[in-house]
């Protein structure tokens, strides 16, 4: 028997008289790491930490902005809105019922926010990639944003940042979705020409088409404790290869020993390690 799912959370139900049964039911979060069940508020509170094993879990888009950003102020910037579904895909869902699903779940447009606003006083822009609309996928929207988001930057001299959370890229819109590989990094040659920093910060998961392209590119690059990191899956590779890949590959503390990763950076820690490397790399 599970006592929380069987007792507690039925009592709590009773409790609330059917007034907000929503809350209940998530009132508890279990750790993935430890398996530790956490009190929700105290684990959002604590910008999605575990307090006991400190396993980072996600981090909602509009919290991690305002957990960056100076006194938790920023403009949000619009997403580049597009034509739905240009291909006209379907598998066993149309692809426009699962934009509009995800939209209804996440009440986003599409995988990303952008936020303009300070960091220790500097300007800056910051794209956040949002893993729970169809997995961080870079579609369209997402690479025609992500240029927006670096002319916004370029224009108002402002250091550029990437928080990464990415699938890879989106197989809905096929080809449409691969140009978004090279968009990207044009778009980021001319933020290098303008001399403006760009930084990227690798969350769990970052892989696939969104790594291959801009998030590698970073004049630094940060990275959470324990993100997964890299291209294809594990067992993929290891297929691939014929071999057993080591221990701890593909997360951040393998990728920092191999060069890959510049710092790994407790997320508690995060705005003022970002708000030093900003100081130093605006002068």
């Amino acid at each position: 028997m599970n006592w929380l799912k069987d007792i507690v959370t039925p009592k709590i139900k009773a409790f609330l008289g059917g007034r907000n049964s929503s809350v209940s039911d998530t009132l508890w979060t279990k750790c993935p790491s430890c398996e530790k069940m956490l009190y929700t508020t105290d684990l959002q509170n604590n910008l999605m930490v575990c307090s006991d094993c400190d396993y980072h879990l996600r981090l909602d888009t509009k919290d991690r902005l305002l957990s960056l950003f100076d006194n938790s102020k920023y403009e949000e910037i619009d997403l580049v809105q597009i034509k739905d579904d240009p291909l006209k895909f379907k598998d066993l869902k149309k692809y426009t019922d699962r934009l509009k699903d995800a939209r209804n779940k996440t009440n986003l447009y599409d995988a990303a926010r952008i936020g303009s606003g300070f960091i220790s006083s500097m300007p800056v822009i910051v794209f956040v990639m949002d893993f729970s609309f169809m997995g961080g996928s870079m579609g369209l929207c997402i690479g025609k944003s992500f240029v927006k988001a670096i002319k916004l930057a370029i224009d108002s001299k402002s250091a550029f940042i990437s928080v990464t959370a990415s699938g890879g890229a989106r197989m809905q819109e096929g080809i449409l979705s691969l140009m978004q590989m090279p968009s990207t990094v044009s778009a980021l040659c001319y933020l290098k020409e303008a001399e403006l920093p760009y930084i990227n910060i690798f969350t769990h998961p970052t892989t696939g088409g969104v790594l291959a392209s801009f998030a590698t590119l970073g004049d630094i690059h940060i990275a959470e404790p324990g993100a997964l990191i890299g291209f294809a899956g594990a067992r993929v590779i290891e297929k691939t290869i014929k071999r057993t890949l080591p221990e701890g590959f593909q997360r951040s503390e393998f990728l920092k020993s191999h060069g890959l990763i510049d710092i790994i950076v407790h997320r508690h820690q995060l705005k003022e390690k970002l708000g030093q490397i900003l100081q130093y790399m605006m002068i």
